[in-house]
């Protein structure tokens, strides 16, 4: 009895030791006499075992999204377009309705965008024209005396957050993918609401390469170009002083100069990704007529030939389509930019 049971406790170390072996190699990979040497068992341990970074090494990041920053902007952003839609809208008689000044509040935990008019009469005509041209669906509004304020309560502040947060996800995964490396770690850590996200990255001993790659911003807006329409070409001038005198000297809320940064489309040597045409600018006109809160998944991925080669990818939101629709159907013709960083990257 004694002797069975070595038998099957000898069997059964067997048959662990014959399957373990062929996880090990694969099973499209036939085990040689070579496999079994020093050298061929580092290798194949080599190619079957990924080491975290207690045994191998790398990168370790911990980063934080600026979800105040994204919640700012986005306050921002939706005041100048709430000032410029009520300022535009128009009773049937083809009056204004009023709208005098706009302002924000952005601190504190305090976002609110403030509408100021000289007749309360017109508080109901001037929100409708708003609302059709930005959501504020998820903001508490409310009327004084002669005012319209809009305020993201906390429950909405804390989504936007979290929101913010996985897209930043996306972005680093997708950056990361071009380092190749086996098996890395991307996850959030800490509280919901804290914006942490850690990076480990084994075997990569170069953490400022990976900030460098992940950390870069990118804030993508679509903004019309102040151009004659197409077939003329887009109005492009050799300095910021030239376009700059073509808006009489400076900027202002509703112009602004942005460095056209064209890549060179017609060089056939080897690839050299930061080759690009001469700079020029352009005028475009603020606020933009999509921006970044309005985009879904928007980012600068990593092209194939890496380094500096950088594409633009995005879809809509259905805020963002709807303006996008309304705005291309009424300026046919008309140049609209691809702005990534304050750059224009292109113009159709």
């Amino acid at each position: 009895m004694k002797n069975t049971g070595l038998w099957i406790r000898t069997a059964i170390i067997l048959a662990i030791t014959l399957v373990g072996i062929y996880l090990v190699f694969g099973p499209r990979h036939a085990p040689g006499a070579q496999d079994f040497t020093w050298q061929g068992i580092k290798n194949n341990l080599a190619q079957n075992v990924n080491l975290g970074l207690d045994l191998k090494g790398g990168s370790h990041l911990v980063m934080r999204v600026k979800t105040d920053e994204y919640l700012k902007r986005l306050t921002t952003n939706n005041e100048s377009a709430a000032l410029l839609a009520g300022t535009e809208a128009k009773d049937d008689a083809g009056n204004p309705l009023g709208v005098t000044d706009g302002s924000y509040v952005a601190e504190n935990g305090n976002y609110q965008v403030i509408l100021n008019v000289s007749d309360p009469s017109k508080i109901p005509a001037i929100v409708e024209a708003v609302k059709k041209k930005i959501d504020f669906s998820y903001w508490i509004e409310s009327q004084g005396a002669n005012s319209i304020t809009w305020t993201l309560p906390a429950r909405e502040q804390a989504r936007l957050k979290e929101q913010a947060t996985d897209q930043a996800l996306k972005i680093i995964e997708s950056r990361i993918n071009a380092f190749g490396v086996k098996e890395p770690t991307l996850q959030r850590q800490g509280r919901a609401d804290s914006g942490q996200i850690l990076l480990q990255m084994p075997g990569v001993e170069n953490p400022e390469r990976v900030k460098a790659l992940v950390g870069e911003t990118s804030r993508l807006e679509l903004m019309k170009i102040v151009s004659p329409p197409n077939p003329s070409p887009v109005t492009k001038y050799p300095t910021k002083e030239a376009a700059l005198a073509s808006i009489g000297g400076k900027e202002s809320d509703t112009r602004k100069v942005l460095p056209f940064v064209e890549r060179d489309e017609t060089v056939k040597t080897a690839p050299t990704p930061a080759d690009k045409k001469p700079q020029q600018f352009v005028v475009v006109e603020a606020p933009a007529v999509v921006d970044g809160s309005e985009l879904r998944d928007a980012a600068a991925v990593q092209g194939r030939a890496g380094g500096s080669d950088y594409q633009i990818s995005f879809s809509f939101k259905p805020t963002g389509a709807q303006k996008f629709g309304d705005w291309t159907g009424k300026n046919i013709g008309n140049y609209m930019a691809v702005v990534l960083n304050e750059e224009v990257k292109s113009a159709a």
